[in-house]
């Protein structure tokens, strides 16, 4: 029997198909060993046991081939890993941006005729507030209250003389949602590819990464980038107020996430890199350069600071201060009127030595706040179904906007500490002589339904699509008309019928209708 050629067929991959190949063979080639098929006999045991093991595994085959696959797989995790893979970041909670409304009683001058100059303040950025369920924002920038255009309005009046004796001043801010956190971690010896796990999960951006020796880390969107472009401030108050710089970061990290985690992540090199040749000091090159216009060492190359090959550098024997916006768990949207509660302060007077103490607290302590439109920006994590085809998508626009398709892309990858789009499309203008692009924006507010995004979002938009946009592209941001719509439904499915298939049925058959 050994020498037996046994025909084998391979498309039996089902418990029956397998158990009736096997029914058919034991009776074939071993039709005098055993002859009792009968569902109570040993026979028919052994043939079901082996039937279910390998029905058991060809599904398991199948699961893993497909589970391989962007398209097929059906576990987050899995998508969460193949995304990763195609250069798809998984974005983080996202931040809501609005205006608020800022009120302060100044006291009038002596003629009773304005207020008092010498007391309207400049309330200062990062002043929190918190609104009516508990969630902090963020001032972002200086507000001066003195600024040409605030709203000045008679508050108190002497009830002798019916003059003013104060006046209320009302001035706008811009503020974002979010906490600022910070971490300190102490490092051992150099460890290659070190990872720090954060303690949070709602990271939204690192605001700095600092060791006890003063050297920063910079966040690089990958651990190859070694050059970095930073904002600087223009001194010629003729031109553009701020200037974007290349800047070389030999210490540098990525920020990765997970459902469960987020963490830092370094290169491999340690500090010795720094001291070597493997590292260029831009400084020696400028000196070199004095009154030449040429340099002697040929191995510099100006378009790549960095010769190392090492990922950056990472920390050692140090201790390292992570300063971090984090969100809240719960949704950071506000409603209209919800954000009333001033929760730390910080108010600046031109003169403040020349200054009452008893009326600069009195114009510290009358400050209020008020939203008087809703604060958007958070949308609801990222289904598995739209993290496949935002992937699909990103992998490739390839950081260009060229067709439609693209600017869709790019508009979904805006990084979330600019807010976030929760629905786009972009169409073409047929009435614009330049065949301009119109690209419809919608978010959501804190219940879920569609509402109109704020400016200062399509602000942040705008600038990023900047970035990579055709030069001969010219796009409008415009508000999406808002229909909210519904439809509630239950299904019922047979038990032998896989209930995610029908599911996918059933959407099909609703969005033919």
């Amino acid at each position: 029997m050994s020498n037996k050629r046994v025909p084998i067929k391979y498309t039996a991959r089902d418990f029956n198909s397998i158990k009736n190949e096997l029914l058919d063979h034991a009776k074939r080639y071993y039709p005098n060993n055993v002859k009792d098929f009968s569902d109570s006999s040993f026979a028919s045991l052994m043939l079901d046991t082996v039937s279910y093991v390998g029905d058991v595994l060809s599904f398991y085959l199948d699961y893993n081939v497909n589970e391989s696959l962007l398209t097929n797989a059906t576990e987050r995790k899995n998508v969460l890993n193949l995304a990763k893979q195609m250069g798809f970041k998984i974005p983080a909670r996202a931040i809501s941006y609005g205006n608020i409304d800022l009120y302060i009683l100044v006291p009038a001058n002596t003629a009773g005729e304005g207020p008092d100059t010498a007391y309207i303040p400049i309330l200062e950025k990062n002043t929190t507030f918190l609104s009516s369920n508990n969630q902090q924002y963020i001032l972002l920038e200086d507000v001066d209250f003195s600024k040409e255009g605030n709203t000045y309005v008679v508050a108190r009046v002497d009830s002798n003389t019916g003059l003013p004796t104060s006046f209320a001043v009302k001035a706008t801010g811009k503020v974002m949602s979010g906490v600022f956190r910070e971490q300190i971690f102490t490092i051992g010896s150099f460890e290659k590819f070190k990872k720090i796990s954060l303690n949070s999960t709602n990271i939204t951006e690192i605001i700095s990464v600092i060791d006890q020796e003063g050297h920063e880390y910079y966040e690089v969107q990958y651990l190859s980038q070694d050059v970095i472009y930073k904002e600087v401030r223009n001194t010629d108050t003729t031109s553009v107020t701020s200037i974007l710089k290349p800047f070389p970061v030999p210490r540098r990290f990525i920020l990765e996430r997970t459902d469960d985690d987020t963490y830092i992540q370094f290169g491999y090199g340690s500090e010795n890199e720094i001291t070597t040749n493997t590292v260029v000091d831009p400084s020696q090159i400028v000196l070199s350069l004095q009154s030449k216009k040429y340099v002697t060492d040929t191995s510099f190359d100006p378009t790549n600071i960095i010769r190392t090959d090492k990922l950056g550098v990472g920390p050692s024997n140090t201790t390292i201060r992570i300063l971090y916006l984090e969100s809240e768990p719960d949704n950071n949207n506000a409603p209209a009127r919800s954000i009333t509660t001033v929760l730390q302060k910080s108010l600046r007077f031109k003169d403040r030595l020349s200054l009452s103490n008893s009326l600069v607290s009195l114009v510290t302590n009358s400050l209020e706040v008020l939203n008087e439109e809703p604060i958007i920006g958070e949308v609801d994590n990222l289904s598995t179904d739209e993290i496949r085809i935002r992937t699909l998508d990103f992998y490739a626009s390839q950081n260009r906007a060229v067709s439609r398709q693209d600017y869709i892309s790019l508009t979904y990858a805006m990084p979330n500490k600019f807010g976030a789009i929760k629905r786009c499309n972009i169409v073409q203008d047929q009435n614009s002589f330049k065949r301009n692009l119109n690209l419809y924006v919608i978010s959501e507010n804190r219940s879920g339904y569609f509402v109109q995004t704020n400016n200062i979002i399509k602000e942040n938009l705008k600038n990023w699509l900047n970035l990579n946009r055709m030069i001969n592209d010219t796009i409008d941001i415009l508000d999406a008309k808002i229909v909210n719509i519904g439809i509630n439904f239950s299904i019922i499915c047979t038990t032998d019928a896989n209930k995610y298939d029908v599911l996918q049925e059933c959407y099909l058959a609703l969005i033919a209708k």
